[in-house]
């Protein structure tokens, strides 16, 4: 295969991100930019991608979903036994990233990674669709399976020994893990590439501290 250049170019030009008119809590300020991508149309605007590593650093990287957060941290849901989950449990740290192109912005995210309380999870859960929480109990996310039949028949047996709806509880091997973050960085698109990027960070328990970062 030959070669391929991908050299397409594209002048942002939709905004501008200062000191002055930053939050001074970014959490704050990423809850205002959350709610300009959904004023925005911005299609799933709480797609990010979660990035974590094994214990000897070689990092893997996925699409997830944003399912809350508040000043404790940004929460997502998933299969403790897949491999993210396996990584997460190992080596807990991981990186978050939110790509609005429409808005010419991006806000990566780094952190400590704690497990959500079991309370937040069983709500989390019932909120699920039926078929997504029999989908939870029927996977075997990340593992080897031999065909696309052989799911489909785990969801049906599953479907015969559950068919209370109301009554589908929890798995143990599923749940929340939230990132705790002490980096915060929010990147605004600006014409000949001199992006605007102002990173928070802060101590453990310390109070956040802002900087400007070269583009």
């Amino acid at each position: 295969m030959e070669p391929r250049k991908t050299d397409a170019r594209k002048e942002y030009e939709q905004g501008a991100l200062d000191e002055t008119t930053v939050a001074h809590d970014p959490i704050a300020q990423f809850a205002a930019w959350y709610d300009d991508a959904v004023a925005a149309g911005v299609p799933e605007p709480e797609a990010m991608t979660l990035s974590t590593a094994t214990p000897d650093g070689r990092p893997s990287a996925r699409m997830v979903l944003l399912r809350g957060f508040d000043p404790r941290g940004f929460c997502f849901f998933t299969n403790y036994s897949s491999r993210k989950g396996r990584e997460l449990e190992a080596n807990p740290w991981a990186s978050l990233t939110f790509h609005w192109a429409a808005l010419e912005r991006q806000v990566r995210i780094d952190g400590r990674v704690e497990r959500t309380s079991e309370a937040e999870s069983d709500a989390y859960f019932q909120s699920r669709p039926v078929a997504s929480r029999i989908g939870a109990w029927s996977s075997p996310q990340s593992e080897v399976i031999p065909d696309r039949r052989s799911l489909e028949d785990l969801v049906a047996r599953f479907r015969v020994l559950h068919p209370d709806d109301a009554a589908i509880p929890r798995p143990q091997h599923w749940g929340g893990f939230r990132v705790v973050p002490d980096r915060i960085e929010f990147w605004q698109g600006r014409p000949s590439r001199l992006h605007d990027r102002l990173r928070f960070s802060r101590a453990p328990s310390g109070p956040w501290s802002l900087d400007r970062l070269a583009p």
